[in-house]
């Protein structure tokens, strides 16, 4: 026991200099780029509320379910075209107020430390991923360990969770920050793996994607990214 206490200790320091080092820089960059340098996350939050808004009026939901709504049992071109608009338009059985932290930090944080064009195709880039394989596990099919019922391809399959858990996936690996994996990635993984819906696995295959990639940039550009 005595052992363990100095190797507990040693961790914590690493972890505390990590999410101070992540802090640092990412203030930095905030206050030399002020709002300039984070003007995704906040026009994609206003987005997001507004779009909420539109929801609740009948006419104009017509509109917001004609142009983002996206389904495995949809022709592959029309969900292709309703899918960037689709991150945007919040999940209709959670609040939109629970996943706009969420986003609003993993956008601003990716642009921050990422740039704008590096953020927008990772988050696409995951989003898409977990709309394609929805296609794939449905047309597997339930007797095998991968596929869904075939009544999940009607699923309305919105919001920005998949772009979100693969932004942090992403930072996280490229920033060595393993205290933002556990608050924001971890939970994720757990909750999809705890219940393994549709939604659930979009994700699994989001993140896998995207530490493929960030894997494969690590290995390229090991030393592209120094928090501190």
């Amino acid at each position: 026991m005595p052992r363990a206490v100095p190797a507990v200790r040693r961790v914590r320091a690493a972890l505390r200099a990590e999410w101070r080092s992540l802090r640092r820089t990412a203030w930095h960059e905030l206050r030399t780029r002020r709002l300039a340098g984070v003007w995704l996350a906040l026009g994609a939050a206003l987005a997001m509320i507004c779009l909420h808004e539109l929801q609740q009026i009948p006419s104009s939901d017509r509109v917001v379910r004609l142009l983002s709504e996206v389904r495995a049992d949809q022709p592959l071109w029309l969900s292709l075209l309703r899918t960037p608009l689709s991150v945007l338009v919040p999940t209709r059985d959670q609040p939109v107020w629970g996943g706009l932290p969420r986003l609003l930090l993993s956008l601003a944080l990716a642009q921050l430390l990422l740039g704008c064009r590096r953020t927008l195709l990772i988050a696409y880039a995951a989003t898409l991923a977990g709309t394609l394989s929805a296609r794939v596990m449905v047309a597997i099919g339930p007797e095998h360990f991968a596929g869904v019922p075939a009544a999940y391809a009607h699923d309305v399959d919105t919001g920005a969770s998949a772009a979100v858990v693969g932004l942090f996936t992403y930072l996280s690996v490229r920033l060595r920050a393993p205290v933002l994996c556990l608050l924001t990635v971890v939970p994720t993984i757990v909750g999809s793996i705890l219940k393994p819906n549709l939604a659930g696995r979009e994700h699994l295959v989001a993140v896998t994607l995207v530490l493929v990639l960030a894997l494969i940039q690590e290995r390229r550009r090991p030393n592209e990214f120094r928090t501190g």
